[in-house]
């Protein structure tokens, strides 16, 4: 089986559609502010219900695999249909800045993490790490959920099949 193959199986899977955020705390106490690091994740799920347990698949070596081997706080905003400009523009590759990424975009800060939340998501959780796993050329990263709210329960959800983000029928 070829990469081609597999990748084009894999499309027929239909995913929801996250942004997975952290804070990159500064470098020195002294220093200028930390940064926001922002990802498009399609690779996320519900793992457990006690503990309340979700993971996320990141590319091995990413800037958001990197940032969270050292910081355990992230969060996750599930994307509702009208954000896939969102989604769009953290998914971009070999990008300069996610500062600019996050300029004109509404969010709050997450009371635990210090991590964005996007304003008008269907979902918002905040995690802390608990495992690490390696596993081919990806690293799964199981979060535990430290909190949970509903901005926008009512939004249809964004979604992403045969490589494309789409919107679910009504």
């Amino acid at each position: 089986m070829s990469n081609d193959e597999f990748r084009a199986a894999m499309s027929r899977l239909a995913a929801g559609v996250c942004l997975i955020t952290a804070h990159e705390p500064p470098l020195t106490p002294a220093g200028p502010d930390g940064e926001d690091v922002g990802m498009t994740a399609t690779a996320f799920m519900s793992v457990s219900l006690d503990p309340p347990l979700v993971l996320v698949s990141l590319r091995e070596g990413s800037r958001m695999d990197d940032l969270l081997a050292e910081q355990p706080l992230w969060a996750v905003s599930v994307l509702a249909d009208h954000q896939v400009q969102v989604a769009s523009r953290f998914s971009m590759k070999n990008r300069i800045s996610d500062r600019l990424l996050f300029a004109d975009l509404p969010y709050g800060r997450g009371e635990v993490s210090g991590a964005p939340l996007l304003t008008g998501a269907l979902a918002t959780l905040e995690c802390r790490t608990e495992n690490r796993v390696e596993a081919g050329d990806h690293t799964l990263v199981i979060g535990r959920v430290l909190t949970a709210a509903l901005p926008s329960p009512d939004s249809p959800p964004l979604t992403y099949f045969r490589g494309r983000y789409r919107h679910l029928a009504p």
